[in-house]
């Protein structure tokens, strides 16, 4: 996926130009993902819960094919890794204990 604006199409590279719209490019905070899939798409959903909330919305919904989400993976495991040599390991927050309902935390 890093390499994506590098595309070979019947043995030619062909250079992708990606434009990012301002509103776009200021990008959006989450700190929670839910994903989701059927036999042919995977549905990202991202989400801003703020703390001691018992709501929060979707911020943003991205939905992909599973070859897709497959790059995407390894893509992000690739920057992961490239971030924990330069920075130090990524811990994952645990996730506060839930009284009431329970729910599953992706």
């Amino acid at each position: 996926m890093s390499d994506d604006k590098d595309r070979e199409v019947k043995g030619k590279e062909v250079k992708l130009e990606i434009q990012v719209d301002e509103d776009v490019g200021q990008g959006i905070y989450a700190n929670l993902a839910v994903v989701n899939h059927n036999d042919a798409e995977f549905v990202l959903d991202f989400i801003f819960v703020q703390p001691q909330a018992r709501q929060a919305k979707v911020r943003s919904r991205v939905v992909t094919s599973p070859r897709h989400a497959k790059r995407l993976m390894q893509a992000l495991e690739e920057n992961l890794a490239r971030y924990e040599a330069r920075f130090g390991p990524a811990e994952p927050e645990k996730p506060p204990a839930r009284s009431g309902k329970s729910g599953k935390i992706h």
